[in-house]
């Protein structure tokens, strides 16, 4: 019963994150569309209080480029997060080790490791802009952190696969 619950809770909170990601997305992508083709004073505050301008003022290349990290950074974490929510609709407690449930979590680690090689690459484009006198120190990729998860990750994916193995064995056994 308690379990139920917080599964229900989870499974919650990971919809909020998905469509607040999603919506993350979509207004970094109208900056960007505002900033380039319209007022180029949108990249002063991009999403939140993120300030690109002194990017854009130095070089629009560099802009594009830090700006379309971000956005394609979102976009995956959205769409990591539509695969947990995916993954509570097919968890069944009574029965976890099944094929979908290994699938999915097998496709959440694949997904967290592109995650973490993209930040890894914008973080070295970063440091490209830095070296050339842009301060944008102030960015957090979260390469580590996605390839720490993608690790964490798969190792719970091959538990799972091994549990689906093991738990068709003993079906076929009875």
């Amino acid at each position: 019963m308690k379990t139920n619950i917080i599964m229900k809770v989870m499974n919650v909170i990971f919809w909020i994150i998905f469509i607040g990601l999603c919506i993350k997305t979509g207004a970094l992508l109208v900056s960007l569309f505002v900033t380039l083709f319209i007022n180029s004073a949108g990249a002063k505050d991009t999403y939140m209080g993120l300030d690109l301008l002194n990017v854009y003022n130095y070089n629009v290349e560099y802009y594009i480029g830090i700006a379309s990290f971000i956005i394609t950074l979102t976009a995956m974490k959205a769409y990591l997060a539509y695969l947990v929510v995916k993954l509570f609709l097919k968890f069944d407690i009574n029965r976890p080790f099944n094929l979908n449930v290994s699938s999915i979590i097998s496709k959440i680690s694949t997904y967290a490791l592109s995650i973490g090689v993209v930040a890894l690459i914008a973080d070295q484009y970063s440091e490209h802009v830095i070296k050339n006198g842009v301060d944008i120190s102030y960015i957090n990729w979260g390469a580590e952190e996605f390839l720490f998860f993608a690790g964490i990750i798969y190792m719970i994916a091959l538990v799972f696969k091994k549990g689906v193995e093991i738990q068709n064995e003993n079906e076929l056994t009875i």
